[in-house]
């Protein structure tokens, strides 16, 4: 899988890839809830308290033998108001992560490293919005 770099095109995805649809992570520490519209284009909308964030991705299209499908997601467009860690994301900021999705497809943890020890989640599919 290559990389996103700064401004490239995203890269669209299989229609049927587990990751497009709605995801929401809610965070009980910070009171707040993140969502995730990932879209088959290859971009995502994410909402995380007052923060609106454009980003463009690549995704794996399968898993590794462990099952974690390596994620780049880069930050095209931001409101600049802070996300639920109080947080305020730059555009061209690049983040790799490692997704691991459950055996339903319902739910996924994003984590640092393809393995379980450093990952935030479950992130849980929402059903019947539109994308």
């Amino acid at each position: 899988m290559a990389a996103v770099t700064a401004g490239a095109a995203a890269a669209p995805l299989r229609a049927d890839h587990p990751i497009v649809g709605i995801w929401r992570l809610q965070l009980p520490e910070e009171r707040c809830t993140e969502t995730y519209r990932i879209r088959a284009d290859g971009t995502a909308l994410v909402t995380s308290a007052e923060e609106v964030a454009e980003t463009a991705f690549e995704i794996a299209d399968q898993p590794d033998g462990q099952g974690f499908y390596r994620s780049v997601n880069r930050i095209v467009k931001d409101n600049g108001k802070p996300d639920c860690s109080g947080q305020i994301t730059k555009p061209g900021q690049s983040i790799s992560t490692f997704i691991l999705f459950h055996p339903s497809g319902d739910q996924f943890l994003m984590c640092q490293r393809a393995d379980t020890r450093s990952c935030i989640g479950p992130l849980v599919r929402v059903k019947g919005d539109w994308i």
